[in-house]
């Protein structure tokens, strides 16, 4: 009975925004939620029962990033007008722009220690920015096209962006340089992130992938094809042993790094989801899509043990590849209906630019009941009803177990390989490329000896 209740689940929908979410971000103590939005607006969610929402006006086009401050004093924003905003999260909403992009800004991140910014830009660069001074810090403009996405590592010494231009990049913030690329043929990344160790990055691919790359050793350490459409976000567990990823395909999908594999899948937003985030102490994740709705869900990773999980949901009924722990849907009423548990905003008017609206809340603030799982466990099928249904999928696929996983296997390390290639070839043409330069700076030294004498 207990595995149930284990089981990620949905705990509240919110509606306030007008157009797509793009981006969700919780406070240090998971009392607030940022969000941004298509529809020029910022939207700051009190997670307590009954309590207000805030809209934040100030950009003049699509908000495209939000990020809390580490202590919670600020929240940052970037947006399609160019510029970036740092707000103070309060009633009033004070904010102050910092302009220095040439084009629209896709994303905003702060440091760990809050004291800079950095943001990717259409305009192909990365520009660190001073909070304290709010103020253009320095520029990295190393890529060749649109610059998706750049993130602080933990210790703020290195910045990760990924680009359209088919490269994740790795770069010092000391002396502004890129330390490392990895070539990704099959499409580009939308979004890239740290660990929490700062030793592995992971990158949401349009190619329907997701990578996990050791900066430490240059080398790719994972890779998933979970996805039926282009990725675009991930987040990692405070542990560091799962992976939340947000997908056109309208699902979110919890993966096992530990084990290397899928277990959860989510459904509810009705279209493509667009950001996700844990929050810091990884009891809650929320996500965002183009249905204009944010979900708040709850998890239990940190209080169970998922081994014993994964033991118990071995088999699944589904034919869809690859397999995997659970499909959850958010049980009736379903989120697609309008009866859904949300939080409505009403106007309550207008002060120095900000909208202030009242929370409309069901009187119950329970959280919802666990979500129903189509996948099979002791509790909700037995051991032969299990056996019996795989054996009609095996019999449909008219394919043996045992081959089918064989040469799932086989495309999984094909994949692998064929990548590893790709970064070897890249590597070789680097090796060339300062062996060039060596015998050029060589014969250099050559002639200014020579001439000396």
């Amino acid at each position: 009975m207990a595995s149930a209740l284990e089981d990620p689940a949905l705990i509240r929908s919110f509606r306030g925004h007008r157009a797509a979410v793009t981006g969700v971000a919780f406070n240090a103590g998971a009392t607030e939620l940022a969000t941004s939005s298509l529809d020029r607006f910022l939207m700051i969610w009190k997670l307590k029962a009954q309590s207000r929402a805030f809209r934040f006006v100030g950009h003049t086009e699509a908000v495209t990033s939000v990020q809390f401050s580490p202590d919670g004093q600020l929240v940052a924003s970037a947006s399609q007008d160019r510029t970036l905003r740092l707000w103070i999260p309060c009633i009033h909403g004070e904010s102050s722009v910092l302009k220095g992009h040439t084009a629209p800004v896709r994303s905003v991140s702060f440091s760990h220690d809050g004291h800079l910014l950095v943001s990717a830009s259409n305009d192909k660069s990365i520009k660190i920015w001073s909070v304290r001074r709010q103020r253009f810090f320095f520029s990295i403009s190393q890529h060749t096209h649109w610059v998706r996405c750049a993130k602080f590592s933990p210790d703020g010494r290195i910045i990760a962006s990924c680009s359209e231009d088919k490269t994740v990049k790795i770069w010092d913030t000391r002396n502004k340089t890129c330390v490392d690329s990895f070539i990704d043929y099959g499409g580009f990344a939308n979004f890239v992130d740290f660990n929490p160790s700062g030793t592995c990055i992971a990158s949401a691919g349009s190619n329907h992938t997701v990578r996990l790359w050791d900066i430490r050793m240059n080398k790719l350490l994972q890779h998933y094809r979970v996805h039926r459409a282009g990725v675009n976000c991930v987040s990692f567990h405070p542990s560091g042993n799962y992976l939340i990823t947000a997908s056109t395909d309208g699902t979110l999908k919890i993966l096992d790094l530990l084990e290397g594999r899928l277990i959860y899948t989510l459904h509810g937003h009705k279209g493509p989801v667009l950001s996700v985030a844990f929050s810091k102490g990884g009891e809650k994740f929320a996500s965002g899509g183009a249905d204009a709705r944010v979900f708040l869900w709850k998890t239990n990773f940190d209080s169970f043990d998922y081994k014993e999980v994964l033991k118990q949901h071995s088999r699944r009924m589904h034919t869809d590849d690859p397999p995997h722990l659970l499909d959850i849907y958010p049980r009736s009423p379903h989120p697609h209906n309008e009866r859904f548990q949300s939080v409505e905003t009403r106007g309550a008017g207008f002060s120095n630019g900000v909208f202030t609206f009242k929370d409309d809340v069901s009187s119950e603030d329970s959280p919802y009941p666990p979500a129903s799982a189509l996948a099979t466990s002791p509790k909700r099928k037995s051991e032969n009803e299990s056996e019996s249904a795989m054996h009609n999928v095996e019999k449909q696929r008219g394919i043996s177990p045992s081959l089918g996983n064989a040469l799932e296997h086989i495309v999984e390390q094909l994949d692998v390989l064929t990548l590893t290639i790709s970064i070897l070839e890249q590597r070789l043409t680097l090796t060339e490329d300062k062996l060039k330069e060596c015998l050029e700076n060589q014969q250099k030294m050559l002639l200014q000896g020579r001439e000396g004498e």
